[in-house]
């Protein structure tokens, strides 16, 4: 009985930590090595698009992979995440209002990561990607 005891409460302690950690990759660049996560405490997972258009567009999905649409509305499938500690701690710069971090993303078809900005206006309830797609966003955080 003590055994079986013993083996719920240890699968119980791996459970809940294995699914309390932000997943954190690691990507190189340059021949230096980076962190990337895709949870940062926004919902950055959705749909960006060019203000005022319905195309192109660029989907990020919850797991780190996505679809890029390029200007001539041709898709590529990429890998994505932004930058963050080894300890899955995302790394930024605060404005006023704002934030921006670093969104790397590749390509299916190629080993290449690429980086491009992304940033959290809260004021405005958006969020930007790569300068110029754009998605709005709901804060759960607000207390």
């Amino acid at each position: 009985m003590k055994t079986a005891h013993l083996l719920l409460i240890t699968l119980f302690f791996i459970f809940t930590s294995s699914h309390s950690q932000v997943h954190v990759d690691q990507i190189t660049y340059n021949g230096r090595d980076h962190f990337i996560t895709t949870t940062i405490g926004y919902p950055v997972p959705g749909t960006y698009v060019l203000t005022g258009q319905k195309a192109p567009v660029t989907i990020l999905n919850p797991d780190g992979t996505g679809v890029i649409q390029a200007d001539d509305l041709s898709k590529t499938k990429i890998n994505w995440g932004i930058e963050c500690t080894e300890e899955g701690i995302p790394v930024f710069k605060e404005g006023f209002n704002s934030a921006s971090y670093t969104f790397w993303f590749r390509t299916n078809d190629s080993d290449a990561w690429t980086y491009s900005q992304f940033s959290i206006h809260f004021a405005k309830k958006k969020m930007f990607l790569m300068g110029e797609r754009v998605k709005d966003y709901v804060d759960y955080n607000i207390q």
